[in-house]
């Protein structure tokens, strides 16, 4: 996340709970995040920006691909994330990387970027085409903005035919929307990296499969955010027990279900 004037209430919240859910999270997306960084040319020597770097898992991509000639420097605008991050990059032997908790206003810009990258934090901001535009301005002509963001058509279409899932499903975007967030700006990137300034991106889209844990992780910290948009979770039952419905539910049905589209999109900035 970014500065607080930039960004929509992030309804998950900042617990610890929360941070060890979102590095749960990156084991089904880290794959498909380093693919888009190679295909944008990010590699040995580079300087990186990460725009809302969480608890550190995009910022340890970028950290293996430029190497210790590189450089990452994190932006994200909740202190326990930072910390968190810190101590993870410490643990993980990584020493050119960097948290700091601001806004990317605040960043200086006598030293310019090669890239500036990002994983579902365009869908938590008000206004992301401004962001991307300021962004951009830190990054050196000729040198790579590449995103990642959700679309949750395939999401609600492959929990159709579960009645619990759907429900779920349906309870989670709507939690989402209320907070402000942008769940369906994965098909949209194209046009924000145009709007942006930028030239058209290279996208693509991968669907996820395997959300059994992924999606009681959500809810649990969706929980007290539907709470206080007093969303009715009685569709849901017993939330003490939610997990091992939904898990039966799909063993039940023999099928597998998908996490929301992975949108990925890149573009190089033009040269002066």
């Amino acid at each position: 996340m970014v500065a607080n004037e930039l960004t929509s209430q992030y309804a998950l919240g900042s617990t610890e709970a929360e941070h060890e859910r979102l590095i749960r999270q990156a084991a089904w997306l880290t794959v498909h995040t380093e693919r888009l960084f190679r295909e944008a040319g990010i590699g040995p020597g580079q300087r990186v920006l990460d725009l809302g770097s969480g608890v550190g898992d995009v910022s340890l991509i970028a950290a293996r691909l430029v190497g210790p000639s590189g450089e990452v420097v994190g932006i994200e605008r909740e202190e326990r994330a930072v910390a968190r991050a810190t101590a993870r990059m410490a643990e993980a032997g990584f020493h050119n990387v960097s948290f700091t908790q601001s806004d990317a206003a605040q960043i200086p810009r006598d030293k310019s970027f090669d890239a500036a990258v990002g994983r579902y934090i365009l869908c938590f901001l008000p206004d992301p085409v401004a962001v991307l535009r300021s962004i951009s301005q830190l990054v050196r002509p000729g040198g790579v903005l590449a995103f990642q963001e959700p679309s949750w058509k395939g999401f609600h279409r492959g929990a159709a035919h579960l009645t619990l899932w759907s429900a779920a499903a349906a309870l989670m975007e709507e939690t989402f929307r209320r907070s402000g967030a942008n769940t369906q700006i994965g098909p949209a990137l194209s046009r924000v990296f145009q709007e942006a300034g930028l030239p058209p991106p290279s996208t693509r889209t991968d669907t996820l499969l395997g959300a059994e844990q992924w999606m009681p992780d959500c809810l649990r910290s969706l929980r007290p955010q539907m709470m206080q948009f007093n969303l009715s979770l009685e569709p849901l039952g017993d939330f003490d027990t939610l997990s091992e419905r939904l898990h039966a539910e799909v063993k039940a049905s023999k099928a597998t279900t998908p996490l929301p589209d992975l949108i990925s999109a890149w573009a190089r900035k033009p040269a002066d």
